[in-house]
């Protein structure tokens, strides 16, 4: 009773589900923190000042709270989950550095990008340190299926990224092949750091599936809020760059929907500036405005809803407790963020 109390406490002051569940796993995620600190060290200076100025950046670490929640929640009584934690922040990082290098973006939480301050060849190779300690923290843990499994979401995560690289300027692109690059390119590490947390527990294959089913679920609600906020002005507000993947031409599904829409007189605009990619400055506000107009931004955060229920039906495998209920509500609020 005493740990509801806290949380609808919480509720009532404002505190995000994220921040519930950092509370409930404060002492695991303390020390995957201090762990993420000590192997992002180096006696080349240049890797633990690029690595620092992202992982210190302010980010929930979302990720590795579902290892550590998937393993709170099964009564995992060892360490390794602390690994597992750390590894998956190092590859969440990793892959940060890479796109931001092969995005050009020039934000990122709101600050500077680190390919802005050190240059994209720096970038690149502090995102490939990261990724080798991720496999040594792996390792440590001396369980091959944990290892089989983040080592698989690493693949299918750069997979994904090629997939997406292939299919920008492309007005042929599906919705299919669009969920295709969002399960490989963002849910596949959701799912994997929920999936391993919660096979470390020991509870067996209903447990580890449900998590699985969840943490992927997650995933792609996520990264379709992620893609209706880029013609949004919450955008701004949330640190980021409005019309980044507008002017890299991302087949996102806002403007898969809003080019099947479009009225015929319209078709012209995004043949211009997606396919050919010739762009001037004010054909973002235009196309935030047919984006609107077609309903596209609303249809995004329906099929977000709709995962977010589904991330929310697989913790049918959870227990009635205070982690299965911030797990939830994260489903809830990753949607509600848009608002």
């Amino acid at each position: 009773m005493g740990g509801q109390s806290i949380i609808t406490d919480a509720k009532h002051e404002g505190v995000s589900p994220v921040e519930r569940l950092h509370a409930l796993v404060a002492a695991d995620m303390a020390a995957t923190d201090r762990l993420i600190h000590t192997r992002m060290t180096s006696g080349v200076a240049l890797i633990p000042d690029l690595a620092r100025h992202l992982i210190d950046s302010g980010g929930k670490r979302l990720r590795p709270l579902l290892t550590l929640a998937a393993a709170k929640a099964g009564s995992y009584a060892g360490d390794h989950h602390v690994k597992l934690a750390a590894a998956v922040e190092f590859i969440h990082t990793a892959t940060l550095l890479h796109d931001d290098v092969v995005d050009e973006s020039a934000l990122r939480r709101g600050k500077v990008s680190a390919n802005l301050m050190w240059g994209n060849k720096p970038s690149v190779l502090v995102g490939d340190f990261l990724f080798s300690r991720a496999f040594q923290l792996m390792v440590e843990t001396d369980n091959l299926a944990v290892l089989d499994i983040l080592a698989g979401a690493s693949a299918v995560i750069a997979e994904g990224e090629v997939m997406q690289l292939k299919s920008s300027n492309d007005l042929g692109v599906t919705e299919e092949h669009y969920l295709n690059v969002v399960s490989a390119k963002t849910a596949a590490l959701f799912s994997a750091a929920a999936e391993s947390g919660a096979l470390l527990s020991g509870r067996g294959e209903r447990y580890v599936s449900g998590m699985r089913a969840y943490g992927d679920n997650l995933g792609i609600a996520f990264q379709l809020v992620d893609d209706a906020l880029d013609y949004s002005g919450r955008q701004a507000l949330m640190g980021k760059t409005v019309g980044d993947d507008f002017r890299e031409a991302k087949m996102t599904l806002p403007i898969i929907l809003a080019h099947a829409r479009a009225r015929p007189e319209d078709k012209p605009f995004w043949k211009r500036v997606i396919e050919t990619g010739n762009q001037t400055e004010s054909d973002l506000d235009r196309a935030i405005t047919l984006v609107e107009q077609t309903g596209s931004i609303q249809e995004t955060m329906h099929r977000a809803r709709a995962y977010a229920d589904a991330a929310k039906a697989a913790l049918t495998v959870l227990p009635s407790s205070d982690i299965k209920a911030a797990l939830a509500d994260i489903a809830d609020f990753c949607v509600e963020r848009a608002y």
